[in-house]
């Protein structure tokens, strides 16, 4: 069975079904998931608690900013048990893609959407792109197909590095750690490094001094890697962010050897740093969970887990609803589902099927039912699939018992299940349905990477399956996701090479006026399955008589800053907070920087964190800064 929640049944060919005898089989009430404490038994015990003691401290962290906006979290802290009582996310503002897109050609889609993310823009381009092509009918070229993934694992290249050391890297900086957990400093300079020959430094002080904010040698670093990924995707794609090169079909942009030799040259300068992020970010958590153990429960959360899958191979993908499956299982990382742990399906069409949104803490009106009540295979659909969701805004003032957000709750099978980079090292790893390939292995419980000869001889490193779930073992996945990527971008570079000498160049379906004649007729539905640097990312369209009708972005950063779903789970933002100790040592409450919840916040990479606002009770401690290290000291 792939779903336990969902009233859907698999016939041996794997056909899906709903099952009979249920009079309203997607009614909320009818298939509920176990849930711990609900939101009204979890006031009441802070209630009690706030009249015994005066230890319960409310933090308002508004705005914690993210891509594309800002996100505000409010959480609750007993700072003499030390642990979060509660958390709320927020996303504070309403962008409205949605509604901008209905009524529009659908190829506006694509340049329109990408204006989703200013971070990650060509992620949302591609996906739009997939999405248009599905419900036009038009397969790429094996070329386009190509130049989409050397794009997207260039655009990895950026993102991972961005995380690791702009982001997250100064939560574990030196001025960082000695404002909050002083104690750990005379640790840290004696602790010597495991992988001090991979990355050059002798103590985890002298990591924790190259990781701070400006001066640091790694954050610099980090700067200068990013910029050169920025560099392979515009030999690509033309710009970035927001690239014009993109159309349902494929791509419009000139692939030459020269541009091929150009990528090549920076992708090779790439591994022997990544070979360096990977030691430093295996050092970092064994440090941590050698000082203490109780690090591991920081933003610890069950291992449930959704990914679509990212980087399709060229002799598979034809952009049908109907083979997805199929082309989907061939991609260089595998789309699936992780629940409690074990890998419960890797069928496109599963996870779509058993995708829903809900709006019952979110500042939408509900849409009344659903017009499509089966996918194009006769599967059956859930009124609060993506096809069926009309985007309400309804805004309304904020209340934590009702609606506190403008970001809806996706849920898959009715749990709550978590986007991210890692995401894609623990499916493929599991599915062991890898392409062929030299450089990556997937053996079941891990993922072998073969990494060529650079500066440094050839290498074999080894991502494992990590026996805990928590903000540590994120930014570890994060540093060997970055080394997977380039891998997958070089498989995709060398097969770029075979098709230009067979003179496979075509990189687009139609040309220009080709594809406008075709629009104009257009009807159907598509779904674009692809990925973020955070993980995730769908676009379900739905076109009529050449205008889009119907148009919904889910993004990796909705699934993870969801509110409570109609069941009163918390989202994975919100479990992993209220699930994460208070660890930070300080003499004074009124100096409770909440460094412990920052580091599971930006664990998922939430991005941009560059100003925090802090509700301390005393009124609101407001830093202005140009860097992650803003609630240091004060």
């Amino acid at each position: 069975m792939c779903f336990k929640t969902l009233p859907v049944e698999f016939d041996d060919s794997g056909n899906a079904r709903l099952r009979g005898g249920i009079p309203d089989p997607y009614s909320v009430t009818t298939a509920r998931p176990e849930v711990n404490m609900t939101e009204a038994e979890r006031t009441a015990q802070i209630e009690q608690l706030v009249k015994r003691n005066g230890h319960i401290k409310d933090l308002n962290m508004d705005p914690v900013t993210r891509i594309a906006g800002a996100m505000a979290l409010h959480v609750t802290a007993d700072l003499q048990d030390g642990r979060y009582l509660q958390a709320h996310s927020q996303a504070p503002l309403f962008r409205g893609y949605e509604v901008i897109l209905m009524g529009r050609d659908p190829r506006d889609a694509t340049y329109i959407s990408s204006r989703a993310c200013g971070v990650c823009g060509g992620v949302h381009a591609h996906c739009s792109a997939y999405a248009t092509e599905m419900a036009l009918g038009l397969e790429p070229p094996p070329m386009g197909t190509v130049a989409r993934n050397l794009a997207e694992t260039a655009e990895m290249g950026y993102d991972n590095p961005l995380h690791l050391y702009l982001l997250a890297g100064p939560d574990y900086s030196e001025p960082v750690v000695k404002a909050t957990n002083p104690e750990l400093w005379p640790k840290a300079q004696s602790w010597r490094c495991p992988g001090e020959k991979h990355h050059g430094f002798k103590t985890m002080a002298e990591i924790m001094t190259a990781l701070t904010p400006l001066t640091g040698e790694l954050y610099r670093e980090g700067l200068q890697f990013t910029r050169l990924s920025r560099e392979m995707f515009v030999l690509l794609q033309g710009k970035y962010p927001h690239p014009q090169a993109i159309v349902p079909g494929g791509v419009t942009s000139t692939i030459t050897l020269q541009t091929l030799n150009e990528y090549h040259a920076r992708l090779g300068s790439i591994f022997d740093y990544a070979q360096r992020m990977m030691a430093v970010w295996d050092d970092i958590p064994e440090f941590f969970y050698e000082a203490d153990e109780r690090f591991k429960e920081v933003g610890a959360r069950p291992v449930n887990m959704i990914d679509t899958g990212y980087w399709d191979h060229y002799e598979a993908y034809d952009a049908t609803y109907e083979n997805c499956n199929e082309w989907g299982e061939r991609r260089w990382s595998t789309p699936g589902a992780i629940i409690d742990g074990e890998l419960v399906t890797t069928r496109l069409t599963d996870l779509n099927i058993g995708f829903e949104e809900f709006v019952e803490h979110s500042y939408y009106d509900e849409w009344d039912g659903g017009r499509y009540g089966t996918d194009p295979l006769d599967n059956p659909l859930s009124p609060y699939h993506p096809w069926n969701k009309r985007t309400l805004p309804k805004p309304e003032p904020k209340s934590w018992k009702d609606k506190y957000t403008w970001a809806a709750t996706p849920r898959w099978d009715r749990q709550v299940v978590e986007a991210g980079a890692y995401a894609r090292l623990f499916i493929t790893a599991k599915a062991q349905k890898l392409p062929e390939s030299d450089f990556i292995e997937a053996t079941g419980h891990s993922l072998k990477l073969r990494i060529p000869k650079g500066r440094t001889p050839e290498t074999e490193v080894e991502w494992h399956v990590p026996d805990v779930w928590n903000a540590f073992e994120r930014n570890r996945g994060r540093a060997y996701h970055y080394v997977f990527s380039q891998l997958v971008g070089l498989a995709n570079l060398l097969d770029a090479y075979k098709l230009m000498e067979r003179g496979e160049k075509k990189v687009a379906r139609l040309t220009a006026s080709e594809l406008d004649t075709h629009v104009q007729r257009a009807e159907g539905r598509g779904v674009g399955f692809w990925g973020a640097g955070r993980g995730w990312l769908t676009h379900h369209t739905v076109i009529e008589q050449g205008k889009i009708v119907n148009y919904q972005i889910c993004t990796p950063s909705t699934i993870n800053a969801s509110p409570r779903d109609p069941w009163d789970q918390p989202g994975p933002y919100e479990e992993a907070v209220m699930n994460t100790p208070i660890l930070e040592k300080m003499s004074d409450p009124s100096q409770f920087t909440s460094v412990d919840m920052l580091r599971t916040i930006r664990s998922f990479d939430p991005c941009m964190p560059c100003t925090t606002h802090a509700s301390t009770g005393r009124g609101t401690v407001v830093r202005e800064v140009n860097t992650c290290s803003c609630g240091a000291d004060g």
